[in-house]
């Protein structure tokens, strides 16, 4: 049980880091450097840990569905800062 905890999120980040691996090859336009990978590959892996966390801890499929809601955001919010600083720059301007 404990072992599939990690073993879904690890694979699935594995799978989306293909993405942009596949996109580099075939493309200029995509061009990230070893530090990205890792960092979007934890980003990725932790963001999965915590749903499986929270999601084994609910009871009501409302409550995963919501817990899916609330980690989905808290990893727009990361990856748009990492990216280009839209958080930083958004309260900048206040």
């Amino acid at each position: 049980m404990r072992a599939k905890l990690f073993l879904r999120p690890a694979v699935i980040s594995a799978l989306l880091l293909l993405v942009p691996l596949a996109a580099m090859q075939v493309t200029g336009e995509v061009n990230w450097s070893p530090g990205d990978f890792v960092i979007m590959g934890v980003l990725l892996f932790a963001s999965g840990l915590a749903y499986e966390l929270i999601a084994a801890q609910a009871r009501k499929p409302s409550h995963r569905v919501v817990a899916g809601l609330m980690v989905g955001a808290v990893f727009v919010v990361i990856w748009a800062e990492l990216a280009v600083g839209a958080v930083s720059k958004a309260l900048a301007q206040l």
